[in-house]
């Protein structure tokens, strides 16, 4: 029911420093102290806020995959050819060229060198990823831009196709494995995330619910006529429902908590048994027959039950600093030669 939820999800919950108390004459400690655990708290809600930092790899590549394809392109043909008129005056292959290098020439050769320099460490470090890892990284990635049909859209708008994507996921899983011994996630990080975010990971009270919805009363009773004498709710909800999110997988919202549904849905789909079908509720989507099929009750937050989640979103909110640092130590090893380095 993706037109009822509350898209309010757990990560957004608000993360509030602990109020310490100072004296009135430490006014300046007091005004700087706050700064700092306020910094500190934003900072946790940010990592928790990103599961990892491959998309900003990602969009990096993208950008330099389509500049060095350009530059490409434009290396393939004449130096004296015409690329474009504007009436009778022309733009040259070579003032193309040379505008595409004093731009992205810089951003796009120390990438070429951060390329050679992983390869190189690759193959030293005898690193390789299987087509299943590919695969299910591929599959990670289409499914947090919300599917294919999205991926190859924004992969048009920017002259990429699905093969440069992949790519870019084997660049990465590489580079991961490359760098993967540096993220660590040390007992004082995982107590300090914890703290910090008690409230994401208190579980709520949640209801395991499925539903049909129609537009009118009239059709709402008669589909609870047929689940009062036998029929299958599944059935009924892709032969009825208007949801059309849900309807073909039998009508299955998951698990939810208060506050994500609307409130006549909440207020019966909480007070039900497991198993119990609603009389028709009415919102302003519609009529609801509802079926709940699990509870669980609340639980407030425990570290060890937290601690291996807690311990890779630290992990991947280190990629990215931990990536950037090991180029540079990468860079400091090797003799490298790179003309356009202080041309931007």
């Amino acid at each position: 029911m993706d037109t009822e939820r509350i898209d309010t999800e757990k990560m957004d919950t608000e993360i509030t420093a602990e109020e310490e108390t100072v004296d009135t004459e430490t006014v300046a400690e007091e005004e700087k102290a706050d700064s700092e655990t306020e910094a500190k708290a934003e900072e946790m809600e940010t990592a928790a806020q990103k599961p990892s930092g491959k998309n900003l790899l990602y969009v990096v590549l993208g950008v330099i995959v389509v500049a060095a394809i350009a530059v490409v392109l434009i290396i393939g043909r004449g130096a004296s050819e015409t690329v474009a008129k504007v009436g009778d005056q022309k733009i040259t292959k070579e003032e193309l060229y040379n505008e595409l290098v004093e731009y992205y020439g810089a951003q796009v050769l120390d990438s070429m060198i951060v390329e050679k320099i992983i390869e190189m460490e690759l193959e030293k470090e005898n690193v390789t990823v299987s087509d299943e890892e590919l695969e299910e990284e591929m599959n990670n990635v289409i499914g947090s831009y919300g599917g294919l049909d999205n991926v190859m859209m924004q992969l048009a708008a920017q002259g990429l196709t699905i093969e440069n994507l992949e790519q870019d996921v084997l660049a990465y899983l590489k580079t991961l494995k490359l760098i993967e011994p540096r993220l660590v996630a040390t007992e004082e990080e995982v107590v300090e995330f914890f703290e910090y975010n008690k409230a994401y990971f208190d579980q709520p009270e949640q209801v395991e619910a499925s539903h049909i919805l129609v537009d009118d009363e009239e059709t709402a009773n008669e589909v609870k006529r047929q689940l009062d004498n036998g029929a299958d709710f599944a059935q009924l909800a892709s032969e009825y429902s208007k949801d059309t999110s849900n309807a073909q997988n039998g009508g299955q919202l998951g698990y939810f908590s208060r506050g994500r549904m609307v409130e006549e849905f909440e207020e019966a789909a909480f007070s039900m048994d497991v198993g119990e079908i609603s009389d028709p509720v009415k919102t302003d989507f519609g009529y609801h027959i509802i079926k709940v099929t699990d509870r669980q009750e609340a639980k407030a937050a425990n570290l060890e039950d937290s601690r291996e989640e807690i311990e890779e979103i630290i992990k991947s909110q280190k990629i990215n600093t931990e990536y950037a640092a090991w180029v540079a130590e990468k860079k400091a090893e090797y003799s490298i030669y790179n003309s356009l380095a202080d041309t931007n």
